[in-house]
């Protein structure tokens, strides 16, 4: 048992499966071991032996190369009270080389081990081995079948190969995060160069009023905002925090209005931050500024303001943006399709299942739908209570 090493289930260059069996208990001369119940796999270099499941998934094994393998012979069965013994297998052994690879005994006194094959041995196998053996085909690969090989063969050996494989893989992580942060390094330089030059392309359309177009001005700016970056307003380039917000505040109407128009005049304050963020590339804005910025909207006569509605929820709309046609319109979609759930009425009108829930208990709030809570949920209805006939 002293020849076999620790080694992974992977064949090396040149080394080929010839054969498996399954069931397999180890003896160390006529002495059982505690590895018991494995599978055997027989390959040109070696003999492989590891707890069932284990070789298919390349894990850790015991490993004994055929060079110490002398010769192999069947032991003789017999029986015992009418029933018969598992057949065994006896390999006998040559001294081990200097410097061999741990394994799972470091001395014995046998030159010899057995293999007992508890669910029946193949009739080729000892055929197989003993051909294996005589055919020498791991001296055919001297670099790759010594102890002493470093590429093709990945070998650990016991705790020291354990430690040894978790050193090497904390220095591959350790070399892949300084790459990472090299390369966030090189992208920070490159982002601050986009801003300036964002910034200079923004100042000469403001210099330029009357030699550029607006054909491209409009395209200058969409450019800016494909790259996430619009000249944004940030807290260093204002000491007062009042003049800070106000400037906010006038930017969030410019770049929101268009959106919040495209969908229905309303939008929720989630969704403006991380709209707003994302144009905003590096310089992202917290949100305690957003709120503050969006408290001056109305104070500053912009088109957005700030709105919350009873249930808590805030949203950015048109300062046009009227309750009134929110309703006849909710109240229309109600007549044509009999009745909406909130889900429903967001697919049709391409929104947010929040802002869609709020539209119809607006609706309810004006009169103009009803609602019928059940165990499916929560459904709305025209109010028909207005159109009935005295």
């Amino acid at each position: 048992m002293d020849r076999f090493e620790y080694a992974e289930a992977r064949l090396s260059s040149g080394e080929s499966f010839l054969i498996r069996e399954k069931g397999v208990n180890l003896y160390d001369g006529n002495e059982k071991t505690s590895f018991e119940g494995g599978e055997v796999v027989l390959t040109s270099h070696r003999l492989l032996w590891a707890r069932p499941g284990d070789i298919p998934r390349g894990l850790t094994c015991l490993s004994l190369p055929l060079r110490y393998v002398v010769f192999v012979e069947e032991e003789t069965g017999s029986t015992s009270f009418g029933f018969s013994r598992s057949k065994k297998i006896v390999l006998h052994l040559s001294q081990a080389l200097p410097g061999k690879i741990p394994g799972p005994v470091n001395r014995s006194s046998h030159h010899y081990m057995k293999l007992s094959f508890k669910e029946g041995l193949n009739s080729n196998f000892v055929q197989i081995i003993n051909e294996t053996i005589q055919s020498k085909k791991w001296e055919n690969f001297s670099p790759a079948a010594t102890p002493s090989q470093a590429s093709d063969v990945k070998l650990r050996a016991g705790i020291v190969g354990i430690e040894r494989g978790i050193q090497e893989k904390q220095k591959a992580a350790d070399e892949s995060i300084s790459r990472a942060f090299q390369d966030l390094s090189k992208l920070m330089g490159m982002a601050k160069d986009m801003v300036n030059l964002s910034k200079n392309i923004s100042q000469k359309i403001r210099e330029r009023q009357g030699d550029i177009t607006e054909d491209e001005t409009v395209r200058f700016k969409s450019y800016l905002l494909s790259l996430g970056i619009d000249d944004p307003v940030t807290r260093t380039d204002f000491r007062s925090e009042n003049k800070y917000y106000i400037e906010l505040a006038r930017q969030l109407a410019d770049i929101l209005e268009e959106p919040i128009t495209d969908v229905g005049g309303m939008m929720a304050l989630t969704d403006v931050y991380c709209r707003v963020n994302r144009a905003r590339g590096l310089e992202l804005l917290s949100p305690e500024d957003l709120i503050q910025a969006c408290h001056m909207l109305e104070k500053l006569n912009l088109p957005l303001r700030l709105r919350q509605f009873d249930s808590g929820v805030k949203v950015l709309q048109l300062h046009s943006h009227s309750d009134v046609n929110v309703v006849k319109n909710t109240a229309l979609a109600l007549e044509d399709q009999g009745s909406l759930t909130a889900e429903e009425l967001a697919q049709m009108l391409g929104i947010s299942v929040l802002l869609a829930k709020e539209r119809l208990m607006t609706t309810e709030k004006y009169g103009k739908a009803c609602r019928d809570e059940s165990i499916e949920g929560l459904r709305f209805y025209p109010n028909q209570f207005l159109q009935r006939e005295d």
